[in-house]
């Protein structure tokens, strides 16, 4: 998408909170997505189809917007690639740190009034904002 537009901005929302509260109503799970991930790669017995169905979602759900809607975000091909590996590697380090991620904290843990997520999506958005002008006044990595 080449600019902000606050209608498939409200429906994204509203879509992601909808998913939330089905899955938390259907089967009393958090959708973090997070934690959803690392605990589909241990395989626990009994527990995994709903975590594969969950993430595999995700990639469906893009390419049916893609699909419906014949825009989709461009991606930075000039970004150095060094610094998004280190983004990924301190993604990682911050949802292990934050017991969660901005799905589980951000989405969830705060509709549920969880002081917890809101310290914790705090922070996420407190070194989101502090990260981005790192990145564009130290490093000079614009657009």
């Amino acid at each position: 998408m080449a600019s902000f537009t606050p209608l498939s901005a409200l429906g994204g929302g509203a879509l992601i909170g909808l998913a939330a509260v089905l899955l938390l109503a259907g089967i009393g799970r958090i959708a973090g997505v997070s934690g959803v991930l690392s605990s589909a790669l241990a395989w626990p017995r009994g527990d995994v189809g709903w975590r594969l169905a969950f993430l595999g979602g995700l990639p469906v759900g893009a390419a049916l917007f893609y699909w419906m809607f014949g825009d989709s975000p461009v991606a930075r091909s000039h970004f150095p690639v060094v610094l998004l590996a280190v983004a990924g590697l301190l993604v990682g380090f911050g949802t292990t740190l934050g017991s969660g991620c901005t799905s589980g904290h951000g989405v969830c843990g705060i509709a549920r009034f969880s002081a917890r997520s809101l310290v914790a999506t705090l922070v996420f958005l407190t070194i989101g904002i502090v990260t981005a002008v790192i990145v564009r006044h130290v490093f000079g990595v614009t657009g």
